[in-house]
């Protein structure tokens, strides 16, 4: 039997947060049933509810950033037991059968996977995500979240984590590589903590210099600012990677300019709007553009596990379910230090 859980809604562009009631699948046999405890407040979210990138399908009941704990499961489910700390991030499902999803890529899938929210299962039903009570999900796209890292400090890691440590590991930040990261928000942040935990020299590119000390706080080795015109000439050929996390357009030819011989930029902030470069941008040092996207299955749980072992988590502000709009609004100034997270129980209170 099919199962009603509160959450919050929104029923269409520009319109605020509204309590309501989903309904939630019956178990399948392989079908995990979690009660929500925190869920993360993403920039993608914003972009979604207010349908900035076309195509949201209202109501909405976003949140992919998903931790709490395994309240059923199906006969068949063998990966997670009642009581398990769990999570789920960005996606649900996936094929299963094409080449990326076997490499466990499955963030990558052909068919196109699953979204948590604003996506349909494969048999056409319309998926909500985790400003919710409760959730139901395959096991395996449920996530083991380590007994050292608290829920809330673990909810952002589904998305905002996974999307910077992806790229991270992909173009070997490490000893003796030079990554910089462009803005310090949600995303940047934890690109600092994952960059400097696996071993490389650090540099945050913020507007100015108004979070140096943050910014050294979460590990940073340097801290310019990029509205002094002189930082892209103080670092013109500096690094082996920059990893682009704003979700403005930024002049990439400039950003282009401070990647030495064979560097790369990679983008995983996603701007409404198409950006502009010069191709001879890249013909200087063979330097390449790239993006990136969140990260599978097996590589989020490898994710978690290596933030646990050097004591990662998000810097969070938690808030109640009556908080959410203000917060939108907030993350919109940049005012967050560096990301929200609802606490879900207070949805029966709010």
């Amino acid at each position: 039997m099919a199962t009603t859980s509160a959450a919050l809604v929104v029923t269409s562009p520009g319109a605020t947060f509204e309590r309501s009631t989903i309904e939630r699948r019956e178990l399948r046999d392989h079908d995990v049933l979690i009660d929500i405890r925190y869920a993360g407040i993403c920039h993608s979210d914003i972009h979604q509810v207010r349908d900035d990138w076309g195509g949201t399908t209202f109501p909405i009941v976003p949140g992919h950033e998903i931790v709490g704990e395994v309240a059923a499961v199906g006969p068949a489910v063998t990966r997670h037991a009642v009581g398990d700390r769990v999570g789920v991030g960005c996606f649900v499902d996936s094929c299963r059968e094409c080449e990326p999803c076997k490499d466990g890529e499955d963030q990558y899938c052909l068919r196109g996977n699953v979204p948590t929210y604003n996506g349909r299962d494969y048999d056409g039903e319309i998926t909500y995500g985790g400003y919710s009570q409760t959730i139901v999900v395959d096991e395996n796209y449920v996530l083991r979240v380590p007994t050292s890292l608290s829920y809330e400090g673990a909810a952002p890691l589904l998305c905002a984590g996974i999307t910077v440590y992806s790229p991270l590991r992909h173009w070997a930040a490490g000893p003796g590589k030079k990554v910089a990261v462009v803005g310090l928000g949600g995303l940047g942040h934890m690109a600092v903590k994952i960059a400097h935990a696996l071993g490389a020299e650090v540099t945050v590119l913020s507007q100015t210099l108004s979070k140096q000390d943050e910014g050294r706080r979460l590990g940073a080795d340097h801290y310019y600012a990029t509205n002094d015109k002189a930082t892209f000439k103080t670092l013109s050929g500096t690094f082996d990677l920059v990893i682009n996390t704003v979700s403005a357009n930024l002049p990439i030819d400039a950003y282009l300019g401070l990647l030495r011989l064979n560097g790369t930029m990679v983008n995983v902030g996603a701007p409404a709007e198409p950006s502009e470069f010069r191709v001879f941008s890249l013909f200087r040092g063979r330097r390449s553009l790239a993006g990136s996207s969140i990260g599978g299955i097996r590589e989020t749980q490898e994710m978690l596990d290596f933030c646990a072992e050097h004591g990662l988590a998000a810097d969070v502000e938690v808030i109640g379910a009556d908080q959410v709009d203000e917060a939108y609004e907030r993350v919109l100034r940049s005012d967050v230090r560096f990301r929200f997270v609802i606490d879900v129980a207070t949805l029966a209170s709010a």
